[in-house]
């Protein structure tokens, strides 16, 4: 039963950090994981507030059940292509999300793609695990190495500029495409600006760190894969609609280029057939942001927009 304190809808799930602070003070209600989007809409009716993540899409049908009691859309995450931002402008909600705060550790797993993928550790974790590794091979497992190579980076912003710190150790030459230069990472890191299509050329890494475009379309398509050197990787921790995934499992397997590392896919939790059957493709179910201390940092974040919202303030982190 709902009390008369005001409501916020966890759509899906909160971590306590965030979800313990918002039920001192409002009514907790929560979907739950495996809520679907009929289910949130069911639980949406007189909520002053929503919080979603990427598995969870806000449009006009959630916000019309959700009524005029709703302040605030607060986004569990820096992405909010799932969000609609106009309908939300349109009805006066404010939109937030969590940026900062998941930089190191989504930084840090694209570094960790770049060496599995390099390295081959899936297929080599796999042969041990499954009872394969019979004999000492030479030629067995073998892979890239990043020493020396040229790494690019195809958006500059907090978390590609920290991807770059974290690889320039390894690098001999870091190459970014960016909608506007970066002063500070050629600065700081001797990076260069390059078009993406030179970048494709030039680099053995190719790491992509920036939003969805707005049609969804891919920035990484047969075109793009055709102009990357055959030795390179490629590496998504962005959004999966970046990637043409066909098109990516089609080069993999005809050795267009090396290897990939992929933490996001365009329809989540699904992966494609074609790219679970790829070589040389390592997966993960989008953990960029799983650390202990980012997952409850966005927590706190959510709810402190959340309160702010819900009590007539204007809440820090607003998208819209």
């Amino acid at each position: 039963m709902r009390t008369s304190r005001p409501v916020v809808l966890v759509a899906r799930g909160l971590p306590a950090a965030g979800r313990d602070r918002l039920a001192a003070e409002l009514e907790v209600i929560e979907g739950g994981l495996d809520a679907t989007a009929a289910r949130v809409r069911e639980l949406a009716p007189g909520a002053a507030a929503i919080v979603v993540d990427p598995a969870v899409a806000v449009g006009e049908q959630l916000l019309e059940a959700a009524g005029p009691a709703l302040r605030i859309v607060a986004n569990f995450g820096v992405g909010h292509d799932h969000v609609d931002l106009d309908a939300c402008r349109r009805r006066g909600v404010f939109v937030t999300n969590t940026p900062g705060v998941l930089t190191d550790a989504t930084a840090e797993l694209a570094l960790a793609l770049t060496l599995a993928a390099a390295r081959r550790l899936t297929d080599a974790a796999a042969a041990v695990q499954e009872g394969r590794w019979t004999v000492l091979d030479p030629g067995a497992h073998l892979g890239v190495e990043l020493t020396g190579s040229c790494v690019g980076i195809v958006g500059m912003g907090r978390i590609g500029y920290r991807y770059a710190e974290l690889v320039r150790p390894l690098a001999k030459e870091i190459v970014y495409a960016s909608r506007s230069p970066s002063i500070v990472a050629e600065r700081e890191l001797g990076a260069a600006r390059l078009e993406l299509g030179g970048l494709l050329e030039h680099a053995d890494v190719v790491s992509l760190h920036l939003p969805a475009t707005p049609g969804g379309e891919p920035i990484i398509g047969r075109q793009e894969l055709a102009r990357m050197k055959p030795t390179a990787i490629l590496v998504n921790t962005a959004r999966g609609s970046l990637v043409d995934a066909a098109a990516l499992a089609q080069a993999l397997r005809g050795g267009s280029i090396a290897a990939a590392g992929l933490d996001v896919y365009e329809h989540e939790p699904g992966v494609p057939r074609e790219l679970l059957e790829a070589p040389n493709c390592v997966l993960l179910p989008h953990i960029g942001s799983a650390t202990t201390r980012a997952r409850d940092a966005m927590a706190r974040m959510v709810a402190a927009d959340v309160l702010a919202a819900v009590g007539g303030e204007e809440p820090l982190n607003r998208v819209v």
